[in-house]
């Protein structure tokens, strides 16, 4: 696991001097503390920070093939790489290490350009080919490792963090209007922008090839998700016998590692079934809350006793306010997720003890674990009621009705459901994810936003959609989920925060075999009779108890909207005050007040949009970033 960046320079660019290739890598020594490797070789610097998992003695990088004509440096795991290697040998090449980066240099020389499709692991890297006088850059399947770049006249830069980018001095500090409409609606921004205009994600599955003589870059797709008529009929028992068995190599494949290794263990279902694939006597780490409702080690605690493993807790009581000036650091691609809070508190605890640990993230997504999913199959017996009861009747009272102090419960549901189900039916069950629609954007956003405030927000969810057409309802709302939701922001938070710890965060549940695995199976096994998850809770049960299975999913998150008006209190009444807001000339500062007063007195629960205004105003200011 490490972090990359780089800079090619096209004909007719400036020249470069090579030492601004230490100051891009040192920005992001939390990423790999072990050692810096750089490769200077005009018009191409590029550098990598290691942390040690894989051939700790041996692993240094860059890595070149047997004459040095091609180096490459990479972020991530290979996890088939062993097997790669011995049909790479049977051929004919040479390693000088026993580690998995070596595979990808040798894998280009067989298989050239598309050489990603045979890697199963987590990965962003570039690639220099000296003879051919090109670069290639590329990002796994799924998008579990980042990767930035930003195509400049005269220059490409490319890094696995935004802040690596504008260590090189290079990348225009513009804010992207269209992105902050994205941001304030959804928490995050989609692919391919970023609040930086300058700065484009290389997409999953995607690598970006560029001809250092002409100057051009080719982005290709050499995977996607399989296609609506790969699903495969089956019986429910077979199906199971057989994700049961997937899951279970995709855990041994994920354990392999020259360092100690452990697991997060929240006491849900997806980590459960990830840490009782792992054999007794596993290192698993929980942490826990003061409020009860946000809570989760008793189920934690049941789980890790029924399977046997070692089990370290640990109860926050941490100080969140200065803990947000910490981790805002890591936020260069910032989401406004409450959770990066217990996800770095969590990796922190297990960084005490391993350096690579796996997780459970990713299950919802694949097996349909997300209560928008229900949401959505309600919404048609919701429009059956005659309009005067939905809109006369129970959505005005509920309206009424205060939000209550716990974090889930049937009234926050209910309130909730009624809030989505006012949004645009084309968004399906993405509109439960809509934290700011069009109205309050209107509301919100100054004029000199401009008509880039809501030039479609929402427009990536609508291309996901149409472009899952021919799947059905179901595997239409994991499609998308897939696409956006889970790899800008689920994966951003779990790389940012594991990694601010130097800790590799690994995710077996979105092992490729399995998520192909998954969009081959029946979605009447993922969402049925309002259950989520049937099929992998059937599946978990077989390992863990059942009362750990079949229970209500709280999620991982903290009691943001009391502590925004305890604890952060002082910082809202800094970032988001009238007159700095009207310096800025982008938030009207009487929307924003009207947000806070209702916020307080608990007329309503704007906790979401409060927090993202908190978080974009931190970055803006931290990475100087001008509008």
């Amino acid at each position: 696991m490490c972090g990359i960046a780089g800079v090619l320079t096209f004909p007719g660019g400036d020249r470069l001097d090579p030492s601004l290739l230490a100051r891009m890598t040192d920005t992001i020594l939390h990423r790999g503390p072990d050692g810096v490797g750089h490769h200077v070789d005009p018009p191409v610097l590029m550098g990598m920070r290691r942390l040690s998992i894989i051939d700790v003695a041996g692993g240094h990088q860059p890595i070149g093939n047997e004459d040095g004509t091609v180096q490459v440096v990479f972020n991530g795991e290979i996890y088939n790489y062993r097997e790669l290697r011995q049909d790479l040998e049977r051929r004919g090449h040479r390693f000088r290490t026993r580690s998995d980066t070596e595979v990808l240099v040798h894998l280009y020389e067989e298989h050239g350009d598309a050489f990603p499709r045979l890697l199963n692991g987590m990965f962003a890297f570039a690639l220099h080919d000296r003879t051919r006088r090109r670069v290639l850059l590329a990002r796994d399947q799924v998008g579990i490792k980042p990767l930035f770049v930003a195509k400049l006249p005269g220059q490409l830069v490319f890094g696995s963090e935004i802040k690596a980018l504008l260590a090189s001095g290079l990348v225009p500090r513009e804010l992207d209007h269209d992105a902050l409409a994205e941001f304030m609606s959804w928490e995050y921004v989609p692919a391919p922008r970023t609040l930086i205009r300058a700065i484009r994600k290389l997409e999953p599955g995607c690598t970006l090839a560029v001809d250092l003589d002409r100057g051009a870059v080719q982005e290709r797709r050499y995977w996607d998700l399989p296609a609506a008529d790969a699903v495969e009929p089956g019986e429910e028992r077979a199906w199971a016998d057989r994700l049961d068995a997937a899951i279970g190599q995709a855990v041994r494949r994920q354990m392999v590692a020259d360092v100690p290794l452990g697991a997060l263990l929240s006491g849900g279902v997806d980590s459960s079934m990830v840490v009782s694939q792992m054999g007794k006597g596993a290192l698993t780490f929980s942490i826990g809350f003061d409020d009860a409702s946000y809570d989760e080690l008793p189920h934690a605690r049941r789980v890790a006793r029924h399977l046997g493993v070692r089990h370290e807790v640990e109860t926050i009581r941490a100080d969140v306010r200065g803990m947000f000036d910490h981790l805002m650091h890591f936020m260069d691609d910032p989401i406004a997720d409450f959770s990066i809070f217990p996800t770095y508190l969590v990796s922190r605890l297990a960084r005490r003890h391993v350096t690579v640990a796996l997780s459970g993230d990713g299950g919802d997504e694949l097996f349909g674990g997300y209560d928008t999913y229900v949401a959505q199959a309600m919404a048609g017996r919701w429009q059956r009621l005659p309009a005067f009861l939905r809109q006369g009747v129970i959505a005005p009272l509920l309206d009424r009705i205060p939000p209550r102090p716990q974090k889930k419960g049937l009234i926050n549901k209910a309130k909730r459901f009624v809030e989505g189900a006012r949004l645009d039916p084309a968004l399906g069950h993405a509109r439960w994810r809509l934290f700011m629609d069009a109205a309050l954007r209107g509301n919100l956003f100054t004029a000199g936003m401009g008509e880039q405030r809501d030039t479609g927000a929402e427009a990536h969810v609508r291309r996901y959609m149409q472009e899952a057409e021919a799947r059905d309802p179901v595997d239409r709302a994991l499609h998308v989920d897939m696409k956006s939701y889970l790899v800008d922001n689920c994966l951003v938070k779990t790389d940012r925060m594991s990694m601010a710890c130097s800790l590799e965060l690994r995710v077996p549940l979105l092992d490729i075999e399995l998520v192909e695995l998954a969009f081959r199976m029946p979605s009447s096994m993922k969402l049925k009779d309002g259950q989520t998850k049937p099929l992998l809770k059937e599946v978990t049960a077989r390992h863990v108890p059942r009362e750990s299975v079949y229970r209500t999913k709280q999620g991982f998150s903290i009691p943001i909207k009391h502590w925004l008006n305890d604890a952060f209190r002082p910082l809202t009444d800094e970032l988001l005050a009238p007159e700095r807001l009207k310096a800025d000339g982008l938030f009207q500062p009487d929307t924003v007040q009207r947000l806070l007063a209702e916020h307080r007195s608990n007329r309503a629960n704007h906790s979401h949009v409060i927090w993202a205004m908190l978080v974009f105003q931190d970055w803006k200011t931290r990475w100087g970033v001008g509008h």
